[in-house]
């Protein structure tokens, strides 16, 4: 029966920074998704903040592009998710956490858009009456609907939810401080106008997403280069 062969120290060395490697395969990101959805947000409150400011409309709502953005997410996943050979414990936390966050980012949409008109018709079903609102200049009366405050605000506290966990799960500084930045923007959202709001979704975008997604997207190039 042959000996084992013994490993001398320069390639045990080897062999453990190899395996190392291998392991961190499984946590690695492209970051490809990151800059998509930082690129879409920021630019979708940048054009917002600019139609206001100058009261233009660029003829559609171009917050659809957010929407739009699924289609190649979902590629984007299966390519991902083919590539990866393990999936560690961790990993898939991290993938629930950001499935629940697009799922939450949806039921937000939803109630935005469907409680203003359920108010409305419930406030004139059962008080057979409305709401009205008078300006002080012309006095003239005109009747109120309904609408949820600072909505800006609610998207930007859920933003800040996924980035949070993944920076601090992972240790990465970029999606840490994104994080962080992005609760700085829901504090100053509760002071500001809608206009600002438009504005401050965009730095959101930038900062929570798309700067941490280049900084990975560059360290994956690198890492497959080395």
């Amino acid at each position: 029966m042959a000996e084992d062969k013994q490993l001398n120290p320069q390639e045990s060395l080897q062999l453990i920074t190899e395996t190392i490697q291998k392991a961190k395969g499984g946590f690695h990101e492209t970051g490809v998704s990151a800059i998509l959805w930082g690129s879409v947000v920021s630019i979708a409150g940048l054009v917002s903040f600019v139609e206001v400011y100058f009261n233009f409309y660029i003829g559609f709502d171009i917050w659809l592009i957010v929407l739009a953005a699924i289609i190649p997410q979902i590629f984007i996943s299966i390519k991902e998710n083919k590539n990866k050979k393990v999936i560690a414990h961790d990993e898939k936390f991290l993938d629930a956490t950001w499935m629940v966050y697009g799922i939450s980012i949806f039921a937000l949409i939803f109630y935005i858009n469907i409680v203003p008109g359920v108010s409305e018709q419930m406030i004139t079903h059962y008080d057979n009456s409305q709401l009205f609102t008078k300006n002080i200049t012309t006095n003239e009366l005109t009747i109120w609907k309904p609408y949820i405050f600072s909505q800006s605000s609610l998207y930007l506290i859920l933003f800040s939810i996924p980035t949070l966990v993944t920076g601090i799960a992972r240790k990465f500084k970029p999606m840490l401080l994104g994080g962080l930045f992005c609760l700085v923007f829901f504090i100053t959202s509760c002071y500001t106008t809608n206009l600002w709001d438009m504005l401050l979704l965009a730095l959101a975008g930038i900062f929570n997403w798309l700067i941490p997604g280049l900084i990975l997207r560059s360290r994956f190039l690198k890492g497959k280069t080395c």
